[in-house]
C-alpha cells in the first residue's frame, strides 16, 4: 500500500480549502507570468514602462518597495523574479491541478514546492528589510507579500498527513 492515499473523490467546491489555494495560487501564476518574469528578464521597471504591468510595478516600488528602482537591481530580487516566473509558476500549474484531481503525486510535488517558496521569500524578505530600502508603510506593505509566504505553508499543512 502506497504511503501516499487519496480520498474519496469529491467535487472542488465540496473542498473549500483546496479551492481556495487554487485560487491564490492562480493568482501567483498570473503575477508571476506577468510581473516577476518581465522584471527578471529585464523590462524597466519604469512610470513609462512598454509592459503596462512594470508601470504598476513602478507605481507600487515608488510607494511601497523601493528596492525594484534599484540600478543594479538587487541580485536577489533578480533571483526572486527569476523563481516566480521560471519555476514557482509553472510548478503552480501542475500542484492546481493535482489538487483539483486529488492526484496523489502532488503530494512530494507541492511539499517540494513549499519549501523552496518558504525559502524564497526568507530570502526576498531579508534583502526587503535588511537591504538598504525597507518598506515605507508595513501596514500597506505586509498583506500584499505575507500572503507568498504563508499560502505555500497552507499547502504543506494540507498536504503533510499524505492524503489529497
Amino acid at each position: 500500500m502506497s504511503a501516499w492515499t487519496q480520498s474519496e473523490p469529491k467535487n472542488l467546491l465540496a473542498r473549500p480549502f483546496d479551492l481556495g489555494l487554487i485560487i491564490f495560487f492562480i493568482l501567483s501564476m498570473l503575477y508571476g507570468f506577468l510581473i516577476s518574469l518581465p522584471e527578471a528578464l529585464g523590462v524597466p521597471v519604469t512610470a513609462d514602462s512598454p509592459w503596462p504591468p512594470m508601470r504598476g510595478l513602478h507605481d507600487w516600488a515608488v510607494a511601497q518597495e523601493p528596492g525594484h528602482l534599484q540600478t543594479p537591481v538587487p541580485l536577489v530580487l533578480v533571483t526572486n523574479a527569476f523563481f516566480d516566473g521560471f519555476i514557482q509558476s509553472p510548478i503552480l500549474i501542475a500542484i492546481c491541478y493535482g489538487l483539483w484531481k486529488q492526484r496523489t503525486w502532488v503530494i512530494p510535488l507541492g511539499l517540494f514546492y513549499a519549501g523552496a517558496s518558504v525559502l524564497n521569500m526568507s530570502f526576498y524578505f531579508t534583502q526587503t528589510f535588511l537591504g538598504g530600502f525597507p518598506p515605507t508603510n508595513l501596514a500597506v506593505y505586509l498583506p500584499f507579500n505575507l500572503p507568498w509566504l504563508i499560502g505555500p505553508a497552507l499547502l504543506a499543512v494540507r498536504l503533510w498527513g499524505g492524503k489529497v
